[in-house]
C-alpha cells in the first residue's frame, strides 16, 4: 500500500525526534522514562508507526529543550487529518494491522460502509454542515475501506448487533444496498461477519463500539468509542480485558451461515419496502 502524505509527515516527526534525542545523548529507554512511556514506544514514534498523545509531545519538548517544536508539529499533523482528533491514530493503525476485530452495536462500522450509507450517518451527525465538509468526511471513510482490498489486507472479523442491521439508515433502498455490500464482502471472504441477535439482551460491551487490532511488530491495541469521543487503549491488562469481552460477544452470536442468511433476508425486506414507496 502506498504511503500517504500524512504517514510521510509522521515519519519526518520520527526522524526529527531521533535526531534530537541522539543529540541530547539519550537512549530510547532513557527518554521514555523521562516522558513516562516505554523505550519501545519511543522507538515506534521514531519509526512513524505510533503517534504520541499531545501531553507526551509536550514532555518531549521539555526534556529535549526543543522550544515546543514537537507539540507544534503534532498540532499541525492532527489538524490536517480528515478524522476527529481521537480517531486519527486509529485510522493510521488500521492500515498496518494484521488483524482487526470489531463490534458494532448500532451502526455498520466505517470499514464496511458504502458511500451513501456513510453520507446518511454524517448528515445525521452534522445536519447544518456545508456540503464540502460532508463530502470530505464521506471520502475519508470510504478511503479507509481500501485496506480490505489490498494485497496485505488484515484479517477482519466483525460482530454486528442486529440493531445495526435493522435500523434503516438512509432509507430502505440505501440500507438494502449497504447489506448487499456486506454480503458481497462475506462471499468474497474479505470479512467474517456474525450477528448478535436482539434476543440476547445484555451483552459484554454495552457502552459503545469495540475495535481490537493486532500487528506484526508492536503490541495489540483496543479502541472504544461513544457518540462524541473515543479512547485508544494499549495497556496490556486493559487490552486483555477488551479481548475477553470480544470473546464473550463472539460466543453469543449466530453462526456465520445463520448471520449471512439474516443479513440477506433483511436486505430483501428493505428492497420490498423500497419498491412500495
Amino acid at each position: 500500500m502506498a504511503k500517504s502524505q500524512q504517514q510521510d509527515a509522521w515519519e519526518f516527526f520520527g526522524d526529527l525526534l531521533k535526531e534530537r534525542r541522539e543529540t541530547a545523548g539519550l537512549t530510547q529507554s532513557e527518554l521514555g522514562r523521562r516522558v513516562f512511556v516505554s523505550g519501545a514506544y519511543i522507538g515506534l514514534f521514531e519509526q512513524g508507526i505510533r503517534k504520541p498523545q499531545r501531553d507526551v509531545a509536550v514532555r518531549i519538548d521539555e526534556v529535549l529543550q526543543t522550544g515546543g517544536i514537537f507539540e507544534r508539529t503534532w498540532r499541525n499533523l492532527i489538524n490536517k487529518s480528515p478524522y476527529a482528533s481521537y480517531f486519527s491514530e486509529v485510522a493510521e493503525l488500521e492500515a498496518v494491522a494484521t488483524k482487526i476485530c470489531e463490534f458494532a452495536p448500532t451502526v455498520v462500522p466505517g470499514l464496511l460502509q458504502t458511500a451513501e450509507y456513510a453520507r446518511a450517518v454524517t448528515v445525521a451527525m452534522h445536519p447544518f454542515a456545508a456540503e464540502e465538509f460532508i463530502e470530505e468526511k464521506v471520502t475519508a471513510r470510504t478511503d479507509r475501506a481500501r485496506i480490505l482490498k489490498d494485497a496485505t489486507r488484515p484479517e477482519y472479523w466483525v460482530i454486528l448487533h442486529e440493531h445495526a442491521v435493522r435500523t434503516p439508515v438512509g432509507g430502505p433502498a440505501v440500507m438494502a444496498r449497504q447489506l448487499d455490500h456486506i454480503t458481497a464482502l462475506i462471499r468474497e471472504r474479505w470479512v467474517l461477519v456474525t450477528v448478535l441477535p436482539r434476543t440476547v439482551g445484555a451483552h459484554a460491551s454495552m457502552n459503545g463500539t469495540l475495535k481490537l487490532m493486532e500487528f506484526e511488530d508492536q503490541p495489540p491495541t483496543a479502541y472504544t468509542e461513544t457518540s462524541f469521543s473515543g479512547t485508544l487503549l494499549d495497556d496490556p491488562a486493559v487490552v486483555k480485558r477488551a479481548q475477553r469481552a470480544y470473546d464473550l460477544l463472539r460466543v453469543a452470536t449466530l453462526s456465520p451461515e445463520a448471520s449471512l442468511a439474516l443479513i440477506e433476508s433483511a436486505a430483501e425486506d428493505y428492497r420490498r419496502c423500497a419498491s412500495t414507496t
